[in-house]
């Protein structure tokens, strides 16, 4: 086989079967289902669940846990990472962060964790920053400013109360 042949025979708008026209068709009289049956009547769709009568995988599988609607997201982001990827030039700020891609995923809240070494001059901009980055940030003689969420737990709440009333 060539190059050439790979795509011989391959027809992109092939057409449709014509069911139940007609005994010559091939596909006449049943129409390509086979007779009798629950799959054979008029109207008949499966429910995507269906398992030939067992008991479904979802209602097997028992319900556990709970999805807080009103639970902030908080991405973390090591020291050692921000040394590596900011010069020190302009403040780390969570804006920053999102358009640069080092936050790639949708979060409220932004923390800065300790792992990893400093050697620059950080000036970093957060929600949340733990103890050991804070130390660490400021013995490179940066600084660390926390400011506050876009959206707290209870503006949350308050926003989804004003949206019921």
């Amino acid at each position: 086989m060539g190059l050439h042949e790979v795509n011989e025979g391959i027809q992109t708008n092939r057409k449709r079967k014509r069911l139940g026209r007609g005994l010559g068709s091939g596909l006449g009289k049943t129409a390509g289902r086979g007779s009798k049956g629950q799959k054979s009547r008029n109207g008949y769709s499966r429910h995507p669940t269906f398992e030939g009568g067992n008991l479904p995988m979802v209602r097997r599988v028992p319900k556990r846990g709970f999805n807080n609607r009103f639970a902030r997201t908080v991405y973390a982001i090591n020291v050692g990472e921000l040394n590596r990827r900011f010069d020190g030039s302009q403040p780390i700020t969570p804006e920053l962060l999102r358009s640069s891609g080092v936050v790639k995923a949708v979060c409220d809240e932004i923390k800065v964790l300790g792992d990893g070494e400093v050697t620059k001059k950080l000036q970093v901009v957060a929600n949340h920053v733990s103890q050991a980055a804070r130390e660490k940030i400021e013995k490179a003689g940066g600084t660390v400013t926390v400011v506050a969420a876009r959206r707290t737990p209870d503006e949350r709440v308050e926003a989804l109360q004003a949206g019921q009333s």
